[in-house]
């Protein structure tokens, strides 16, 4: 047993020579410890720990546990703020190059409406019988050209995409012969509808000279990369050159196989990360010149690769490209797993994208020139192709009227799983992990009986061909690194945060506990106030003690 010793708070008597003991505000929790004091008695004591180490241990414990609070309420934006930074486009970065070059192998499946009778629809009124050919595919390789890091926090490009043509992935060749309108005839023809009468009839003279006719039969290739077309070689030569078209071939990709003409400006998002991706200027302007408002000439879309970063499902995304003639908005429709098992968003267009303002006013500025204007379900690029009565919807007429579906034989219902236009987006990161880009090219053919050629076409929006171009998923280099971002820092964050409760918690606990039980040794021993103990039997006042 250990001898007895006198404890007050602040000092203990030698049983021997009854002085004081200065302990310095200990506490005894019972571990035997030997002391020789001064007068050479050998004693005894309980083992003493200092109350500045308990409150120290105290202090610690609550500021790892507050530290805990604060990673679980700012830990994902500190994370955030990290990715930003890496996704920010500058050279020598990493999502620059993946910007500039990407890793990926898009394609482009070309759907032709080949049609089959003619004759019988000009010469009889039947109803145009078409036989859908394809898919025609061609493998893309993307890359950005002549880029220039401007001051603004923007950064200037030119587009370039090769198109190879991969006849294993296609029905045939692109030599395959098919018959469809003839778009730059039928685009001359319904212009001239409302002109002079004589000017009508000397079309028909021009068109009899040179045998055009209202369907042209073409090579697929043709059809899509150029053929020699008698009237715009025509109109090259006698519309004054103002006025001219910038080229004598026809094709519904001409002139887009190689370096795009067209600069393009966009954020890098070094100075505002909300404007990640979106387009700043294109060829120099801010704005479309086609529409009534500023809403509806904004150019802020993206080129569809990249967009703001920390999407949530009430987000809005934009795209802009120069053939939709206008930026086409995509909302939330539901989750999905994307390449290497990746959460993602998919975007479509809003169902009502394509109404008419009769349908949903808030389109009547994308007519300038209506009423008439386009039908549900189309959109009227005629400003972005020199005046012709080209109409876009997505393929099989799918969100328009089935009436224009019917109006021809040979096109099945429209499915949306195939017909839809979507993309699926990394909302962390806002990038775009796969996407079909599906547009189908109608001609809005009208009637005009003073041309012969085409007296007996009737009114009808007579469809062309339909495209979906884009990419099923991003390759392993590209997913295993937005996998990590996407999986480590909440496992990361539940991680640290219950780390930090449990070990706040314990010392915590642990203090306490000595605390509690140093606290119990001290009242056991039943001290007067102001007294240090007993001597003799008697109790010693503290005035008493001399140091």
């Amino acid at each position: 047993m250990p001898s007895k010793v006198y404890v007050s708070t602040n000092k203990v008597l030698c049983k021997k020579c009854e002085k004081p003991i200065n302990l310095k505000n200990t506490l005894c929790f019972g571990l035997v410890k030997n002391e020789v004091h001064s007068c050479g008695y050998e004693k005894k004591k309980t083992g003493c720990l200092s109350l500045t180490t308990e409150g120290i241990v105290v202090a610690l414990s609550i500021a790892i546990i507050l530290s805990g609070v604060i990673v679980v309420v700012f830990f994902t934006s500190w994370v955030n703020l990290v990715i930003d930074h890496e996704l920010v486009l500058k050279d020598g970065g990493q999502a620059f190059g993946w910007w500039s070059k990407p890793p990926v192998v898009p394609m482009i499946k070309v759907y032709v409406y080949n049609v089959t009778n003619a004759d019988e629809f000009l010469n009889n009124g039947s109803k145009p019988i078409l036989d859908e050919l394809g898919p025609y595919v061609y493998v893309e390789k993307w890359e950005k050209k002549n880029i220039k890091f401007n001051d603004n926090g923007t950064v200037t490009f030119q587009q370039e995409k090769i198109y190879m043509f991969d006849e294993s992935l296609s029905v045939g060749s692109e030599d395959d012969v098919v018959v469809v309108p003839n778009i730059p005839m039928l685009s001359a023809t319904s212009q001239s509808k409302h002109a002079a009468r004589f000017l009508r009839l000397a079309m028909a003279s021009i068109m009899d000279i040179l045998k055009i006719k209202p369907f042209v039969e073409v090579s697929v290739g043709q059809l899509l990369w150029g053929y020699e077309d008698p009237l715009l070689k025509l109109a090259k030569d006698v519309v004054p050159k103002e006025q001219k078209l910038p080229y004598e071939e026809f094709g519904l990709m001409y002139n887009k196989n190689g370096t795009s003409q067209d600069v393009v400006t966009m954020f890098t998002g070094g100075n505002d990360i909300t404007k990640y991706g979106l387009i700043d200027n294109f060829n120099g302007h801010s704005k479309l010149p086609h529409y009534k408002t500023d809403k509806c000439n904004s150019l802020a879309g993206s080129d569809g690769s990249i967009f703001p970063p920390h999407m949530t499902k009430n987000t809005t995304i934009h795209v802009y490209d120069k053939d939709l003639c206008r930026i086409l908005p995509l909302v939330y429709e539901k989750d999905v797993v994307a390449s290497n098992d990746i959460p993602a968003y998919r975007f479509t267009p809003p169902k009502n994208v394509f109404d008419s303002p009769e349908d949903n006013p808030e389109n009547d500025c994308f007519c300038p020139q209506g009423p008439p204007c386009a039908p549900s379900g189309f959109f009227n690029v005629s400003l972005c192709q020199y005046d012709s009565p080209v109409l876009l919807s997505f393929p099989h007429f799918y969100l328009a009227d089935d009436k224009y579906r019917t109006a021809v034989e040979g096109i099945s219902p429209p499915e949306p799983e195939k017909h839809k236009f979507y993309i699926d987006v990394q909302p962390l990161m806002g990038t775009a992990m796969s996407a079909k880009a599906r547009v189908q090219i109608n001609l809005a053919v009208s009637q005009v009986v003073d041309i012969k050629q085409v007296a007996t076409f009737p009114d009808i929006i007579f469809p062309i061909m339909w495209f979906e171009e884009g990419l099923d998923s991003l390759p392993e280099e590209m997913t295993s690194l937005m996998k990590l971002a996407n999986t480590v820092p909440p496992i990361a964050k539940t991680a640290l945060s219950i780390g930090l409760f449990v070990v706040g918690a314990i010392l915590l606990a642990i203090a306490v506990w000595r605390l509690v039980r140093g606290a119990n040794r001290l009242s056991s021993l039943h001290l007067a106030p102001g007294h240090v103990g007993k001597s003799n039997g008697k109790d010693v006042p503290m005035s008493n003690v001399r140091n």
